[in-house]
């Protein structure tokens, strides 16, 4: 199939992608993001995921990624959750965010990627780890098509206002305040 019709049955008609916001202190930001990855591949899209907190442990996410290879690529790129007290960590992370952030800015410009989910973005921007300006003109200079999707607490109002899309997670009961600790499967 030709480049061109490959483009019309995977894009059909859409004029132009999305800015979805997954946010709010419930869980599930990252999963619904996972879950539109899902539906993506469905329909025969190349998604890549860019994790900017997330390191890279063994994660169920990650172990399926493996097995969508090449319509799914997960890249963790972060140091895991960090002390925010600490201006040696701070300064570790922000290295990490820069370098991921410069990852997704590559991969966005290359336009092999028809959704690119930017994985705790929110925190990064929250944290102080990005300037929102960068992120806010990846949005205004992205592919046309290309579907984006940020996640992560505390979105900030000019990320909401960017968005097309956006979802709030609120959470209701987590059992972990029970103390039940992460579950494989659930959490990770």
């Amino acid at each position: 199939m030709n480049e061109l019709k490959r483009e019309e049955k995977i894009w059909g008609t859409m004029s132009n992608g999305l800015v979805v916001v997954h946010t709010g202190n419930g869980k599930g930001k990252t999963t619904a993001a996972l879950g539109l990855a899902l539906r993506a591949i469905g329909q025969g899209m190349q998604v890549l995921v860019v994790q900017f907190i997330k390191s890279s442990k063994n994660t169920g996410e990650l172990k399926i990624a493996q097995k969508l290879i090449p319509q799914l690529t997960i890249v963790p790129m972060g140091g895991g959750f960090f002390d925010k007290n600490s201006s040696k960590a701070v300064e570790r992370e922000k290295r990490k965010v820069a370098k991921a952030f410069e990852f997704v800015k590559l991969n966005t410009r290359l336009g092999k990627y028809n959704l690119i989910i930017l994985d705790e973005i929110n925190y990064a921007i929250s944290y102080g780890l990005i300037n929102i300006e960068k992120v806010l003109l990846l949005i205004k200079e992205k592919p046309k098509k290309m579907h984006i999707v940020l996640t992560g607490r505390d979105a900030k109002k000019k990320i909401i206002d960017q968005a097309d899309i956006v979802t709030e997670m609120k959470e209701v009961k987590h059992a972990f305040k029970k103390g039940t600790k992460a579950q494989k499967g659930i959490e990770f």
